[in-house]
């Protein structure tokens, strides 16, 4: 059985939001993009590339693939085995592959990733896609969040977690502070939420 995880930049106030640079995305008048620059050091790159290392097959929403498929194919030297990765995109409106080994996911979302999950071959990586997150989280179908967490507020923005959010219980397998505060944390799905009192 395969694992979706998902992979995210987050503020501490719980926004995700492309963080490539200020036009990147600019929904809802996003002002801050580019907000990961400051606090991003060797550290955090080195993290990033051993994660996108893993990489073998993709899970994402068609903004995200679209910002990837106008920059991957010509910089797989920085992302290596990214082209020759499957990459899902959910899309009701996309209606061509727009990067090699694409497969376009139009019906039945939910149906087709549970479908996908039960199948042998790669995890499946999701960056960004924030629509499509808010999916996996009500449906309890992401099983790993690799989350880097900012040492920022950002008032407005997609949040990492929306109205309909599963109640579910999460075990952190790693953490650790980069030098400039960056926490990195990755947590794997762990059963129902247990209460308690003192």
């Amino acid at each position: 059985m395969r694992k979706i995880i998902a992979l995210e930049f987050v503020s501490l106030d719980g926004v995700i939001q492309a963080p490539g640079g200020p036009q990147e995305d600019t929904d809802g008048n996003f002002k801050y993009g580019g907000w990961i620059v400051p606090y991003f050091d060797e550290r955090s790159g080195d993290i990033m590339q051993e994660q996108m290392s893993r990489t073998r097959a993709l899970l994402l929403g068609r903004k995200t693939y679209e910002i990837f498929a106008s920059y991957w194919p010509t910089h797989e030297s920085a992302w290596p085995g990214i082209n020759s990765a499957t990459k899902y995109v959910v899309s009701d409106t996309l209606t061509e592959s727009l990067w090699d080994n694409t497969v376009i996911i139009k019906d039945h979302v939910v149906e087709e990733i549970r479908r996908l999950k039960q199948q042998v071959g790669p995890d499946l990586q999701v960056y960004g896609s924030s629509n499509l997150l808010q999916t996996l989280l009500q449906h309890d179908l992401a099983d790993e969040l690799w989350l880097k967490i900012f040492p920022v507020t950002l008032g407005t923005g997609k949040r990492l977690f929306g109205e309909g959010t599963m109640p579910a219980a999460f075990t952190l397998m790693h953490s650790e502070a980069t030098p400039r505060g960056v926490i990195v944390a990755n947590y794997e799905r762990a059963g129902e939420v247990q209460t308690g009192s003192f």
